[in-house]
């Protein structure tokens, strides 16, 4: 799996006991806690971005800050960290003061492998990742069960069933997450189909803009995106076309034509694993928790979505919730037509996270 880096120029961190402090690279830490209560461990957050992003890193913050009301922690935030070289030197620096980090983008994963192999008595958890060592786990969320609910939703407000998605890069997690999208669209509308480009960026408001216009541009009139940023259903809100957001409630962006869209809630898990590490009953793993567990869910529909949208919606989530449906149970089709889940069949785990093909109904490329 690959992710492009985000190119930002190197510049030395400063850290600081209990303020925050940019440097000329724009990176930011806060709320360092050493010398803190000796009995509890110190831990730190690494951001892609900054938590005002209203997105990915807004809610990896919101599960930081509920970790600390609930353990008695203040951790040290870094903000602006680029996918690169600089991660690894960001995760050095970091390793030589706390006993936890928490790295919240892909591309950090090398980065963190480097460094948690020369410090074996600190752990380290990766978000999205699937390196681990005995002090390195990974974490992720069934998204694809949101996105699949969602999509529902998405199937049934379009009108001239063509509909698009700006896809962030072309891994896995983006992949299968558009494929349950579509899965949801094509369950109450088989006729619909999805349009899907790619912005190769995690927040970038211009290109992500420029990427949805394509698709404005081709006709869509539901535009869904999976990126940090609203600028897509900002720029579909312009054109009067319904829009759906990714990883935070994005309604206050495009109230007027906003659907929902996944959302996540790290909060339970930090807390759970941090307590772990505590009392000693942590050991190494690639969590990927569901929707039951309560890591991922969707937004609150939109003011102008009708009732029996909202209602078919939620029948399904009870479904997902009680068990008694997974989104990728066969028959499932390639774009080509190709069957890859026989019907009755369940695609493993394993299969999921290593997903690196379209089904039947979307219109677009994955980039090799």
């Amino acid at each position: 799996m690959k992710k492009l880096m985000m190119v930002v120029a190197a510049a030395l961190l400063v850290f600081t006991a209990a303020c925050s402090k940019e440097t000329s690279s724009n990176q930011t830490e806060t709320g360092a806690n050493t010398g803190g209560d000796k009995d509890k461990p110190r831990v730190a957050f690494v951001y892609l971005g900054v938590p005002g992003d209203g997105g990915w890193t807004y809610e990896h913050d919101q599960g930081r800050k509920m970790m600390e009301e609930e353990l008695g922690i203040k951790a040290t935030t870094v903000e602006n960290v680029p996918e690169g070289a600089d991660a690894e030197r960001v995760f050095e620096e970091l390793a030589e003061k706390n006993d936890i980090i928490f790295g919240t983008s892909f591309g950090y994963m090398d980065a963190m492998y480097a460094v948690a192999q020369k410090h074996p008595d600190v752990k380290f958890l990766h978000a999205s990742g699937y390196k681990t060592l005995d002090n390195l786990g990974t974490y992720l969320g069934k998204e694809y069960q949101s996105a699949y609910l969602v999509g529902m939703a998405a199937g049934k407000m379009t009108k001239n069933n063509h509909l698009g998605y700006v896809g962030a890069y072309p891994i896995p997690e983006v992949i299968y997450t558009i494929n349950a999208f579509t899965l949801g669209v094509q369950s109450v509308n088989p006729d619909a189909k999805v349009d899907v480009v790619w912005s190769n960026t995690w927040f970038d408001p211009t290109a992500e803009r420029q990427a949805a216009t394509s698709l404005l541009d081709k006709g869509v009139d539901v535009l869904a995106a999976y990126q940090d940023s609203p600028a897509s259903i900002q720029a579909a809100a312009e054109r009067g076309v319904w829009g759906i957001g990714n990883d935070s409630d994005m309604s206050k962006y495009a109230p007027d034509y906003y659907i929902s869209n996944p959302k996540w809630n790290w909060g339970p898990y930090y807390v759970q694993t941090v307590k772990a590490i505590m009392d000693g009953t942590w050991k190494t793993e690639s969590y990927f928790g569901s929707m039951k567990d309560g890591i991922t869910d969707i937004a609150p529909f939109g003011k102008n979505v009708p009732q029996e949208v909202k209602d078919l919606v939620e029948a399904k989530k009870k479904e997902i919730l009680d068990g008694t449906f997974d989104v990728f149970n066969g028959p499932i089709a390639d774009q080509s037509g190709a069957e890859k889940v026989p019907q009755g069949k369940e695609m493993t785990v394993d299969e999921i996270l290593n997903m690196n093909w379209f089904i039947k109904g979307i219109e677009g490329t994955i980039p090799q």
